[in-house]
């Protein structure tokens, strides 16, 4: 069950689990952090009371948890599982679990070293050794960039040699490792009320108290956290609440419309028509999934 945030997806994917008897396994880089509850609309109490989640609350927000140590134990969950009801809005993490995706060692100490370089000068390291590198890397994206020095220095490939192997021709092919349906949500035009309602709830239910809490223990990856990252400014008192939240609502939108687009191009995903009414909704996705089920 996968789509953009703010589509009503994990309460199908509930539902559907519950019905079939299958635990739900969350492909969400955030939720995975403990505490981060109310800006990351992690399951309530009583929804993980009705059904088995995975790969929620597993790390303190001080901790990094990477990519590869998602796939690691995600796909120790799918293993032992005879079916699954998988859900969320990161279509990194979704690949990283269901395809043939592998991940180049990193090392802190070089990072922080690549970090403190100037943004033009880590570009310029990067084209010297690999003129090519613009073709495979967001030149404009000093995280990509740095990130493909790191496993340079550390492995001696390019991004252009990464490109071209095996692997990489299974991704672009969205090859699987597991066989699965994949289901997609979308309220189009809708999205925006949506996002901008949820936010206004999450408000209400205590997210810039959450974060306000939260704040001296968010280590480097859950500090960049949508939502959290944008209202960090007006914990800390340098701006004022409206403007943090006008910034989340542009962040969260921004989100979906890069979910959407990750999503989209994706074969293997069945986009079902979105329904306002819930119960629906719920019956077109689950029309989707007959053939599966029976």
């Amino acid at each position: 069950m996968l789509g953009p945030t703010a589509s009503g997806k994990s309460e199908v994917a509930l539902r559907l689990a519950e019905e079939i008897g299958a635990p739900i396994l969350s492909v969400d880089s955030m939720q995975v952090y403990r505490e981060m509850n109310i800006g990351t609309a992690k399951a309530t109490a009583a929804e993980l009371a009705r059904v088995e989640h995975h790969m929620v609350d597993l790390v303190d927000p001080a901790e990094d948890f990477t990519v590869a140590e998602f796939q690691r134990s995600a796909r120790a969950v799918m293993e032992q599982a005879d079916r699954i009801v998988v859900v969320g809005g990161s279509g990194l993490h979704f690949r990283a679990v269901v395809d043939p995706m592998t991940f180049a060692p990193s090392d802190p100490a070089l990072r922080i070293d690549l970090e403190a370089l100037e943004d033009s000068a880590a570009v310029a390291m990067l084209l010297q050794a690999d003129p090519g590198a613009g073709s495979h890397v967001d030149l404009g994206n000093p995280r990509r960039v740095i990130r493909a020095l790191e496993i340079h220095r550390l492995t001696g490939e390019t991004p252009t040699e990464r490109a071209h192997t095996p692997e990489a021709d299974a991704l672009r092919s969205y090859q699987s490792r597991f066989e699965f349906r994949a289901v997609g949500l979308d309220p189009g035009p809708l999205l925006a009320g949506r996002v901008t309602r949820r936010l206004a709830s999450m408000l209400d239910a205590g997210l810039l108290e959450e974060a306000s809490r939260l704040a001296p223990r968010l280590g480097r990856t859950a500090a960049q956290a949508v939502g959290y990252k944008e209202l960090l400014p007006v914990v800390r008192g340098d701006e004022p609440i409206e403007v943090g939240v006008a910034a989340a609502t542009r962040a969260t939108l921004r989100l979906a419309k890069h979910q959407r687009t990750y999503f989209r191009r994706d074969p293997r995903i069945v986009w079902v028509p979105w329904n306002p009414d819930r119960q629906a909704r719920y019956a077109c996705v689950r029309s989707s999934f007959e053939e599966v089920l029976a």
